[in-house]
């Protein structure tokens, strides 16, 4: 099994997604859980396309962390 990160970001409209190791990998929804459903199947979709035309498929390498500050 490979983790790619995805990274989800609040819109006017909804939410974002998109992963860094995924170029041009990207999905909408209105709510969070939503996009992170659209992003999973577009994961899926995004890879079986890269294999059936031929291309390599990336290695998950990002990672992510938080930073704290005072507020």
């Amino acid at each position: 099994m490979v983790r790619y990160l995805i990274i989800i970001e609040e819109t006017t409209t909804g939410y974002s997604a998109y992963s860094p190791d995924l170029p041009g990998c990207v999905a909408t929804g209105s709510t969070r859980e939503e996009v992170e459903h659209e992003m999973h199947d577009a994961v899926q979709f995004h890879i079986e396309g890269l294999r059936l035309s031929g291309h390599p498929v990336p290695e998950a390498r990002s990672k992510a962390a938080y930073c704290e500050i005072a507020a």
